[in-house]
């Protein structure tokens, strides 16, 4: 990772620290990341953790430090209050990258000015392990170059895709974003339906998370389809075709999914004005 830009971390939970650890694992100098966060708990863990620069509020940035990338990693319900007084870094030329969920690229340059360079972005919470992936959409005012400073940070927590048309971040966020839930849920199913049959809660819960963990290894690293992959495990006439049998019913799996998917999506939409 470039060292020579400066960044600039608007709030550091979960997501953000995730970011934050990512990028100075792959090379980032801790003289070219700042980061704003309120809490003092929460400041004083990363300045002892990770050396890094921590200040309460925008207005205590250093007087010499001029970002190039500003990084909103705050929870929607703050940021009314918060992303206005970034207006100035924004006209000055930084790109704004946010990662905050709800909030669209004209609702930031509302806030910060018509012209200003925005991404929006929708990680998900893999990120934590590497093993995110982002969707993000640029304006028009995003330059070749801070398109590709943004990846090599997104890039940092897993993988990235570029949408051009910034309404299918909606149903990305139904998708990938609320996507872990999802998978969380299967595990918890798997683990229930193993105990009605019989097995002890411990050793259900364990096989199916080793299960569900393994099948999205092997997926990640085969080139073949899901669909392939799903039909190199089910023999004719087997137990596995049986129970597919039920899951691919006219309302079996896809039925509920196609049907949790929309909901999703129509709350993207309406969290996002």
């Amino acid at each position: 990772m470039s060292a020579s830009r400066n960044i600039l971390l608007v709030g550091c939970g979960k997501m953000g620290g995730a970011m934050l650890r990512g990028w100075l694992s792959r090379g980032l100098d801790t003289g070219n990341v700042m980061v704003v966060e309120p809490f003092a708990e929460a400041a004083d863990s990363l300045k002892e953790e990770l050396s890094v620069r921590v200040v309460a509020d925008m207005g205590d940035i250093e007087a010499g430090f001029s970002p190039e990338i500003v990084v909103f990693a705050v929870k929607p319900q703050g940021m009314d209050d918060i992303v206005p007084r970034y207006a100035d870094i924004a006209a000055r030329g930084a790109v704004i990258l946010s990662i905050a969920a709800g909030r669209n690229i004209g609702y930031f340059e509302k806030h910060l000015g018509s012209g200003s360079a925005i991404v929006r972005t929708m990680p998900n919470t893999p990120a934590a392990v590497g093993r995110g992936i982002t969707a993000a959409s640029a304006n028009a005012h995003v330059s070749d170059a801070q398109r590709a400073a943004c990846e090599t940070l997104l890039e940092a927590v897993g993988e990235v895709v570029w949408v051009d048309d910034e309404a299918l971040i909606d149903p990305v966020t139904a998708v990938s974003g609320s996507g872990p839930a999802y998978v969380f849920l299967l595990i918890e199913c798997l683990a229930q339906a193993g105990e009605a049959q019989g097995l002890p809660a411990d050793i259900a819960a364990k096989l199916a998370r080793a299960t569900v963990a393994g099948s999205g290894e092997l997926a990640r690293q085969s080139d073949e389809p899901a669909a392939i992959l799903r039909q190199n495990v089910t023999s004719p006439g087997g137990t596995t075709a049986a129970a597919l049998e039920v899951l691919m019913a006219e309302d079996g799996l896809q039925r509920l999914m196609d049907d949790a998917i929309e909901a999703a999506t129509r709350r993207s939409r309406e969290l996002a004005g």
